[in-house]
Order: structure tokens, then sequence, then C-alpha cells
């Protein structure tokens, strides 16, 4: 068996991930209001022993364009750590992996919720760092205009550095809640933080007590050089996308390197690139699957999706069988445009063939095949350090992340690639990352 296995993430995303997905006769098409749907989906990733479940999140609806828009499943749909708090109480093993903004909150709310979470689901809580990238989110909050770029990821960074600082407000037995003495927690055990920065003024303590996995794991998803730098400092886990094995082993010894140099293990930071994988017990019966799905974008929807891909770029006065235009410098997020366009620039795509090409995983790494040719492409990406594990990005849900849980899965497990028994009980123990020591900050 090898000394490496496969991390799985089950990214669950309403209706799947393929934008017209919801269209499905399969679908629960109604999975945005479900609970009892992400129940389901939920308990089926724990019993096939995935790492964790993923909830993306978006503080606004991302594209603006009406008739586009009421054309997909993408309008509507929980809050994810409200959500993951009631699946934490129906589940007992799997992460629980949510995604807040540091643009549109502040660090002493996302510092209480995530360590609240770890408490409820006994230390299975991730946080997804995100700094938001579009202009209708910022419009929810007061201001006209996304904070730029550079700005973003400055404030990231402290937001990161405060969290963490709240979460180590106590020690691990500080609250010692003795009835006898009538002390209920030992004063030199409490640390303030006593913050002051440029972007933030933070006094502490945390009102909630050290989680039970020291802090929640701290997973990124920026690609661009500034977003490689905040992931290499503060990444446990990287959700990224990528097309080929090259970009993927690119920006593999990129991260690693980089953890090297600021004196990290680089075993410490795992990195899941996003895979939409479309399975058939033969390659014809995948290759229908997936063309059943394809026939059910409206061109309208297509060309609206790949523009919201290109951070709002206007692509409707551009001949939809044309090239893709020559695209200004984005405020927005910048990794995911320059991997559309490298793409359609590599293999001389129309805008038509580009949003075709992606409509099924968001530009994420799309297989369309038998499980041996699943697994042979995810062991690939593994063996040759492309990919420490992958996030699983089910076309449609419920019936995708069934596909690979029945199908791809045993075969992977035959390869001795992944788990069939947890081996512990957070999500720190699945990803094999350890339990941070408390730092005395105060």
């Amino acid at each position: 068996m090898p000394s490496r296995q496969l991390k799985l993430g089950a990214f669950l995303m309403q209706t799947g991930h393929h934008i017209a997905g919801w269209r499905h006769p399969a679908a629960q098409a109604d999975a945005a209001v479900n609970f009892r749907h992400y129940v389901a989906l939920a308990q089926r990733a724990e019993a096939a022993k995935f790492d964790a479940i993923f909830l993306a999140d978006a503080v606004g609806v991302r594209n603006r364009d009406i008739p586009s828009l009421s054309r997909t499943a993408r309008s509507d749909h929980f809050e994810p750590l409200t959500l993951l708090s009631a699946l934490a109480a129906v589940t007992a093993r799997i992460g629980l992996i949510g995604t807040v903004s540091t643009t549109y909150n502040e660090p002493y709310h996302v510092a209480r919720k995530f360590a609240s979470l770890d408490h409820i689901s006994g230390g299975r809580s991730g946080w997804n760092l995100v700094t938001s990238n579009g202009q209708g989110e910022a419009q929810n909050f007061n201001v006209d205009e996304h904070m730029e770029h550079a700005s973003r990821y400055a404030r990231a960074s402290e937001f990161h550095e405060v969290v963490l600082g709240l979460w180590d407000s106590w020690e691990d037995d500080a609250f010692v809640r003795d009835r006898a003495s009538g002390i209920y927690f030992e004063p030199d055990k409490l640390h303030l933080l006593q913050h002051r920065g440029e972007h933030f003024q933070v006094r502490g303590p945390l009102n909630v007590a050290r989680s039970p996995q020291g802090r929640p794991v701290v997973v990124q998803a920026g690609a661009s050089p500034a977003g490689r730098d905040l992931a290499a400092r503060t990444a446990e886990v990287i959700f990224v996308a990528h097309q080929t094995l090259d970009e993927a082993q690119s920006f593999y010894r990129d991260i690693k390197q980089r953890a090297r140099l600021l004196g990290r293990d680089p075993d410490s930071i795992k990195i899941l690139p996003g895979i939409s994988p479309l399975v058939g017990r033969t390659q014809a019966e995948a290759d229908a699957k997936f063309a059943q799905l394809q026939d059910l974008i409206h061109p309208a929807v297509g060309v609206q999706f790949l523009a919201t891909l290109l951070n709002g770029f206007d692509l409707s006065k551009y001949p939809v069988d044309g090239p893709l235009p020559e695209l200004p410098e984005t405020n927005a997020g910048k990794s995911r445009q320059q991997l559309l366009v490298d793409l359609a620039r590599r293999d001389k795509l129309s805008i038509r063939e580009l949003y075709l090409r992606v409509a099924g995983a968001r530009a994420h790494h799309q297989v369309v095949g038998t499980p041996r040719t699943i697994a042979d492409r995810m062991e690939q990406w593994f063996e040759e350090e492309g990919a420490d594990g992958f996030n699983i990005m089910a076309p449609t849900l419920p019936g995708g992340l069934d596909d690979f849980i029945e199908l791809v899965l045993p075969e992977l497990r035959r390869r001795g690639l992944f788990r069939k028994e947890y081996e512990g009980s957070t999500l720190r123990e699945h990803l094999g990352l350890a339990r941070p020591a408390h730092l005395k900050r105060g």
C-alpha cells in the first residue's frame, strides 16, 4: 500500500457543478432550500470516508444578468455556517469546511463562529478564507466598488493573524470549572490579544474556549501571486483550479517551495485541485451522459456564465463563434481569468467552445470516462506531484456523487490510494495535520 493516500473533499453545490445540472431529470431541483438533500449528501460522503464536505459562498448573487440568471440554479443557497452547524448534528466524523470572506466580515465574528462549529462538531471545522471577487458583493456592504486587489489581500493577511490570535485566547486547560473552589477558569491561562494594526483593532479575548482541534483548519483558494503568498503563509489546505497536469505540477512545486522558504513543512499544506468526474461504466455511456448535460445549456446562460467567470466582462457584443477578445486588467479574481484566457488561446476556442468546455466545472478539471480512466487521471496527478488529493465536484447532485462513490472509489481503494475507514475523528487527523500548540500572544 502506498505511504501516501489521497485526501478527498466533496464540494457540494446545490444541484451540482454543471451549469445546466439542475435541469437533469435526476437532479434535486430545489436543492438550494432543501435541508434533507444536504443531510443525505453529507451522510453519503461520510459513509464513503471523505475527508470533508465543502460549501462555497458569496455574499451576493454572482450574476446580475437577470435573463440568464433566471435559467440557472445559482441565485439562492443556504448560508454555509448555518448549514454546516446543522449538518454537524447529523454526522459524526466527516470534516465541515465553509467559505467566509475577509472583505465583508470582521475577524471576531469569523473566529467565534468557526470555534463554535469546531466545538459543536467535535473538532471537524475548516474555514475557507477568501477575499471575495464580485462587484455585486461590494454593493451589498455600503460601497460602490470592490476593494482593490492588493488591499484585499493585505486586509486578509491581517484578518487571518487576528483570527488565529483570538483562537488562542485561552489555553487548552483554562476552564477548570471547579465547583469546590469556585474557580471557573484559571486567570493566568487567559490571554488578551490587544491587536492594533492597519486594518483592525481587536482587544479580545474570544468568548469561546480553545477548540478541540486547537484551531479550525484554514483553507485558501487564491492562485494569483498575492493569493499564493497568502496561501504559503496561512493555508493548511489549498483548493485550486487547473486544466492540465503541467499547470498543477507548477503550482504544487511553487507552493511547496514557498512553504520551505517560510520555514514551514511542505507537507503541512495539502493541495486539492477541483475535479469534476462524469462517470460511466463504459466510455460511450460517459460521453452520452455528458452530451445530455451539454445539450441542456441555454446559449444565453453559457455566454453569461463565461462572462461571470471573466469577472463580469461583457461578451454580448462579440460573435459567439468568434475568438475570446483581449481582456483588460481586472481588480477581481485574477487567477481564474488567466486560466480561461490561457485555455482559449492554447486550444484556439471560440466563445461558444470555451463556455461549453468550462460549463461543467467552472474551469476546474473535467474528466468524462470510466472508473478506471478517472482513477488513472487522479493517480497520475497524485503520484506526479500535481495534487495531494482532490475536491470532488459532482456535475449533478445527488447522482454524480453517488456515481463517484459507487464506481470510482472502489477502484481507488483497490490501488491502495484511499482509506477504507477513518483513522481519527477530527478534520486535522483525517488530513494528517498536526494539532497546533497554543501560542501565548498576550
